[in-house]
């Protein structure tokens, strides 16, 4: 059974980074555009890569929210697809993982 105390510390510093982060963009988007034709079209640009980061952001929340339920669960740690412990290296690498290392790479 893997330390999920120190887990769910940071999967929570994790969550609060992307609520942050996502925050920021929802602000650099609502931002005015510049009149200027040129500027416009580097603006939509850049509001193009800030809409895929909140994307990206959402898609890691999601995960992270599922990782915190699996430990009120009691199942933190153990693969989804196959019921296996995750190696402790696995899970201090990526903390939101559902799957073993052998199950993610079969996926």
């Amino acid at each position: 059974m893997p330390d999920t105390t120190r887990y769910r510390k940071a999967l929570l510093a994790r969550l609060g980074e992307l609520d942050s982060r996502l925050h920021q963009i929802e602000a650099e988007l609502d931002e005015p555009h510049s009149k200027d034709w040129e500027e416009n079209a580097v603006e939509r640009e850049g509001d193009e890569v800030l809409e895929q980061l909140g994307h990206s952001g959402e898609a890691e929340i999601a995960r992270i929210r599922a990782a915190l339920q699996r430990l009120r669960d009691g199942t933190y740690g153990e693969c989804a697809r196959c019921g296996e412990q995750i190696a402790k290296a696995r899970l201090d690498t990526l903390p939101d993982t559902p799957l073993c290392r052998d199950c993610a790479a079969g996926a």
